[in-house]
């Protein structure tokens, strides 16, 4: 537990330290957001500080970093150096950075500010990796709540059922999806999205209390420096394509709603 709590102090040093640093070599500024010079009650909205605090949240901590920091568990208490380094160095930056240069050109996507500073053909080449990635992102972040709620809510039952009962909650996934895309960003995901952002922060410190006081022990980094997983799966690169905390893929959405 030792380590845990030293690697939590390390993301604490660096935020206030390197983060400090990033924010530096940016140099943010006081001029209007898009939401504010653009407005047009659809896509660029006005939005409390406290609700815009809470979307980026859920967009940060999604699914992949919720899934992927318990599927790193497995493979022990190295996993610790590429959440705590990783998100300090890396992802982290990505995600700063992506969003302020978003703010700074009128709110455009990833593959727009591509083209801006490296020219058309980046720009289309930004483009096509955008759509292919938004697709496989998609598919996961509707896949696995429905089979998450599939789990929750089958008692049992044969597996002709439980497929029955994934293919309705990946429906009911679809088409709020399809709901929250096509009317104002304030309507659906301004007043949702705040919800489940109370949501993850109520069950992580849960967790966190229930870690804390199971009295089960906790590996430490330098008695278990080696690859825990049960499978034998190579740390080299599965453990970091698995845990999302220091990734810095490209992201195609929009801050439209500051």
């Amino acid at each position: 537990m030792v380590s845990f709590f030293l690697c939590l102090a390390v993301l604490i040093i660096g935020y206030f330290t390197y983060g400090k640093v990033v924010d530096n070599v940016f140099a943010p500024d006081d001029r209007e957001t898009p939401a504010v010079a653009i407005n047009d009650g659809v896509d660029y909205v006005v939005m409390p500080e406290w609700k815009l605090f809470l979307i980026q949240l859920l967009n940060i901590a999604g699914l992949g970093p919720i899934f992927g920091a318990l599927t790193g568990a497995e493979w022990g208490p190295v996993v610790y150096l590429w959440i705590t380094f990783g998100t300090i160095f890396a992802g982290g930056v990505h995600d700063y950075f992506s969003g302020m240069l978003s703010e700074r050109n009128n709110g455009a996507s990833i593959s727009e500010v591509t083209g801006t500073y490296l020219g058309p053909v980046m720009k289309n080449v930004m483009r096509v990796f955008s759509v292919i990635l938004l697709i496989m992102v998609g598919t996961v972040f509707a896949v696995g709540p429905a089979g998450l709620l599939t789990v929750l809510f089958t008692n049992g039952g044969v597996s002709s059922g439980i497929v029955t009962k994934a293919t309705f909650w990946l429906a009911i996934i679809l088409i709020y999806y399809f709901i929250a895309t096509f009317v104002s960003i304030d309507k659906i995901i301004g007043r949702i999205y705040p919800v489940f952002g109370i949501c993850l922060i109520i069950m992580a410190l849960g967790v966190g209390f229930g870690t804390l006081t199971s009295g089960k022990p906790m590996p430490e980094l330098w008695d278990n420096f080696r690859n825990m997983h049960p499978n034998g799966t190579p740390i080299w690169s599965f453990m970091f394509i698995s845990v999302a905390c220091g990734h810095t893929v490209s992201s195609d959405g929009k801050m439209p709603q500051e």
